[in-house]
């Protein structure tokens, strides 16, 4: 069977869930990657209730839909980030706090180990579930970083500032990860400008950084790498066990009109003299076809999850076709050689 596609809430949060699943079932989805904003998924209703998730699971079902993991991007965020006014519209109250900035990174932290405990119990309580089978438990999200604004060297930065960096990425989230490691549920980190791995050399760096650990790997996501000059599909061949989730997400780079380099330019999403921005997936410039090549190549079996992001396009038009055309692209791997008949033996 060809993976099963599933839809990202994150962009769909002005919406209750009750009326986005009808929707996505409608669009043509198998499931949906739960949001930890909006009403999508309340971490802590989860811990406390196991009724919430059991509601949860009945409203997902309603519509013939199913999930593989949560995310809470907005959280893991401050973990790492240099706290400012930014944080404040993105953050829970509770996480927010006064807004003292090492405050809100330790307040973030704790809810990414209370976001791991919620997933396992959403997934334990899913219906038919075989604990065997069943696609390992995953948390997608960010890091933050505490490094992400000497991007440009200068002043000029060393590599030790750097280092420092990696340093600090590591004293937090390794024991984020220890809790993620008890509740046998993955981390995925979606590689991504403004987090602690951006491309592959950083990638690998924050993989260095916290000693391999087990539960670290990736959210893999084309979109982000592509316009950077990242080559994308290589970073599934070098991170292949570490790929813990995928978003099908398209964008397109050299559209512009030459005044705006990738850096942005301080421009909004659809300006035309933009030299990169987000497609509905198809419409861009990503190569999915060498991707899900790779991505066979790796047995990779989780689900294609669709991060819906055209600022030009209807979004409800968008993402089923965006659904169509995913579906149209994956293919199971093969199980035999396509020359192994060409031997009488096997004839």
């Amino acid at each position: 069977m060809s993976r099963p596609v599933t839809l990202f809430t994150g962009q769909w949060a002005d919406l209750p869930l009750e009326e986005l699943a009808p929707m996505a079932s409608e669009m043509g989805y198998d499931g949906l990657e739960l949001a930890c904003w909006g009403d999508h998924f309340d971490v802590s209703a989860a811990n406390k209730s196991k009724n919430y998730v059991k509601e949860k699971w009945e409203l997902l079902c309603d519509h013939g839909l199913t999930c593989y993991s949560i995310s809470n991007h907005l959280v893991g965020q401050a973990v790492c980030d240099r706290i400012d006014e930014r944080h404040k519209a993105i953050l829970s109250p509770d996480v927010w706090g006064d807004g003292d900035p090492e405050g809100v990174r330790k307040r973030a932290a704790k809810e990414m180990i209370a976001t791991a405990k919620a997933a396992r119990k959403l997934m334990d309580a899913k219906p038919g579930r075989d604990k065997k089978d069943e696609f390992p438990v995953a948390v997608n999200g960010f890091t933050g970083s505490s490094i992400w604004h000497s991007i440009y060297a200068f002043p000029p930065t060393t590599q030790e500032y750097y280092e420092l960096g990696f340093k600090d990425f590591a004293k937090r989230w390794i024991p984020i990860l220890d809790a993620f490691d008890k509740v046998d549920v993955n981390f995925g980190l979606e590689v991504h400008p403004t987090e602690i791995a951006f491309d592959i050399a950083s990638a690998k760096r924050a993989l260095a950084a916290v000693g391999n650990h087990k539960r670290f790997g990736f959210n893999y996501d084309p979109s982000h790498l592509g316009y950077q000059g990242v080559d994308y599909v290589k970073f599934i061949r070098e991170f292949g066990d570490r790929i813990f989730h995928v978003h099908v997400k398209d964008a397109w780079w050299g559209h512009g009109d030459g005044s705006v380099g990738v850096f942005g330019g301080h421009t909004d999403f659809g300006d035309a003299a933009r030299f990169w921005d987000f497609r509905s997936p198809g419409r861009g410039d990503v190569e999915f076809e060498d991707i899900i090549v790779a991505l066979n190549d790796i047995a990779y079996a989780g689900p294609l999850s669709v991060e819906w992001e055209d600022i030009r396009m209807d979004r409800v038009h968008g993402a089923t076709e965006a659904c169509a055309f995913v579906r149209s692209l994956d293919f199971p791997t093969s199980q035999v050689a396509f020359d192994a008949a060409f031997d009488k033996e096997n004839q």
